[in-house]
């Protein structure tokens, strides 16, 4: 009986001398098993035994290469063939795994929608997430596409529509309202890496306010993932930071206010959808196997998946 027993996030971290920030990210990779009741993640000990098994064994099989890439601009994707896949959602680690069931080689590397874009342009990947918002077009990534990939005709694919807003603690003890909040002296933050579309975003926001990002409390602390982030603000390390809502479902401690609905799409050089590679890939993106696999990610919008939504 002893191993049936479900295992919090905290316990969790402590079996394993990490902080909950870290176990969240486990969990975002894939690299843990769990499960939820209601909103509360929960673990048994045989999640936690076979993540220390693995960890031990360098010879444990993943089914996607993962591919450490920090920037765009400084490491090079290896060359092995295949499509390579930019992004940080898990939607796109089973689109890879799917390419891989027909036949089709895939990998993955994790890089921010601006740097993916950066390296679409530089021909170091085949396909980048994207979910930028531009506060003057008041559009969704294609404008972002057209001054990144300049002269490249693109073809955005959507994924999904998706909720983007504050994450803040249950019960909004600072009465958070929206972007009006961050002049707030007693409003703290925070932030993503540039590039990242959070921080793309909060950046506009605040140009169009007029409010200097140096009087914005947090400003200067960078989080790895919106998992990450939204554990920090639900332990109290501080009051504010700007994510999605499926996120937000996942941790226990946390409310969310949206603000606006997001448009992510994966963007590829037009030229791709002629070869076999990219009909696989739309074949696979409107199939409904595909659809039914994403059922389970709540919070997202999955009605135009796979349709082309912009040419630019």
């Amino acid at each position: 009986m002893a191993q049936n027993k479900s295992l919090s996030t905290q316990e969790v971290a402590d079996i394993l001398h990490i902080s909950k920030s870290t176990v969240y990210e486990l969990i975002r990779r894939g690299e843990i098993n769990s499960y939820k009741i209601g909103r509360k993640v929960r673990f048994t000990q045989d999640d936690v035994d076979a993540y220390i098994a693995r960890s031990r064994h360098e010879q444990s099989v993943q089914p996607v290469k993962r591919i450490e890439v920090h920037s765009a601009l400084l490491n090079p994707v290896q060359e092995e063939g295949g499509l390579v896949i930019s992004g940080q959602d898990v939607v796109l680690d089973i689109l890879a795994n799917y390419l891989h069931q027909h036949s089709i080689p895939a990998q993955r590397v994790y890089l921010n929608s601006f740097e993916g874009l950066l390296a679409l342009y530089e021909g170091r990947v085949d396909a980048a997430a994207c979910h930028l918002y531009d506060v003057t077009e008041k559009d969704f990534n294609a404008p972002f596409v057209k001054k990144l990939l300049p002269g490249i005709p693109a073809a955005l694919i959507n994924i999904s529509y998706r909720a983007q807003g504050f994450y803040v603690a249950a019960g909004n003890p600072k009465e958070i309202r929206g972007w009006r909040d961050l002049a707030r002296r007693d409003i703290s933050v925070l932030n993503r890496r540039p590039g990242s579309s959070a921080r793309v975003l909060l950046d506009e926001q605040l140009h169009r306010m007029g409010l200097d990002k140096r009087m914005v409390s947090g400003y200067e602390c960078e989080m790895r993932s919106h998992l990450t982030m939204a554990a920090a603000i639900a332990d109290g390390e501080a009051d504010l930071a700007i994510g999605t809502e499926r996120i937000a479902r996942q941790i226990e401690g946390l409310d969310f206010i949206p603000l606006l609905q997001e448009r992510f799409d994966l963007v590829v050089h037009r030229e791709l959808l002629e070869s076999t590679e990219g009909e696989e890939l739309l074949d696979i993106l409107r199939s409904d196997a595909f659809r039914k696999e994403l059922r389970h990610f709540s919070g997202n919008d999955y009605r135009d998946l796979g349709k082309i939504v912009a040419e630019v």
